[in-house]
């Protein structure tokens, strides 16, 4: 296959092509990395610095923290899901579809304004990192399932009441369980997002650590090896949760579409 076949929209390459432009592209961020670390004008600091700042927070206990980061990471996400996927569920009934699309909006709303009455409701600290990523998550996740449900096609509806189902089987049958694989790609979408609030999040509780903790602390005292070492950090664990939660969609929906 020639070369300016990877120039050509929808083209379809072999596998192995595909590894060697990923290789390609790694090398060529490798590289700008070490172009910006020499010269009189620094931009990035140079990847020595980068894993003396590693080693520090290694030593410094890394393992708790990602830990920790994981744990309320998955207490709001386990919530929120469960929140999003009830009031979701809830939009074709015309009772509550206002109410539905209404929270759907409210995501417009920057979080500064809402966690002074956000700490009216709880006093701990805990849950309030608990509580405002739960709220912050349930609006993009309704608005996510939304449309998974608004493109539902009208022939699977159609199909599902030919057959003699009721509105709650319809509801049932075709919304709730023939969407779950969309539930796992909606998650492992969206959480992306809500891994990169953790560093706004955790500062509300600097005892208990977490990634949000350490790169805060870095920024305050310049410490750019370590900024950059977490930062390398963040970046693996969130692909690794992406990487599980799209395996864990194929191992449980083999015959997924999406």
């Amino acid at each position: 296959m020639k070369l300016v076949s990877w120039f050509k929209p929808f083209e379809k390459i072999p596998r192995k092509h595909s590894a060697l432009i990923s290789a390609v592209w790694v090398v060529l961020v490798l590289t700008l990395w070490f172009v910006g670390t020499s010269g009189a004008t620094k931009l990035f600091p140079p990847p020595s610095l980068a894993w003396e700042g590693f080693v520090d927070l290694f030593n410094e206990g890394l393992v708790r923290h990602v830990a920790s980061s994981l744990w309320l990471c998955f207490q709001a996400t386990v919530i929120s899901i469960i929140l999003s996927l009830l009031f979701a569920y809830l939009l074709p009934i015309p009772a509550f579809t206002p109410l539905v699309n209404m929270l759907s909006r409210l995501r417009y709303l920057p979080l500064t304004g809402i966690t002074f009455y956000l700490a009216m409701v709880v006093n701990d600290a805990r849950n309030m990192q608990v509580l405002v990523l739960v709220v912050f998550m349930s609006l993009y996740f309704i608005t996510s399932l939304l449309s998974v449900i608004r493109n539902i096609p009208q022939e699977e509806l159609d199909h599902a009441r030919s057959l003699e189902c009721s509105r709650w089987e319809v509801l049932w049958e075709v919304v709730i369980k023939g969407r779950l694989d969309y539930v796992i790609e909606v998650l492992r979408q969206n959480l992306a997002i809500t891994w990169m609030m953790l560093v706004t999040v955790e500062s509300i509780l600097v005892a208990a650590g977490g990634l949000g903790v350490l790169i805060k602390n870095s920024d305050k005292f310049m410490n750019h090896g370590r900024i950059v070492a977490l930062q390398i950090v963040i970046l693996l664990v969130g692909l690794g949760i992406d990487l599980f939660l799209n395996f864990l969609r194929r191992l449980l929906f083999r015959y997924s579409k999406i």
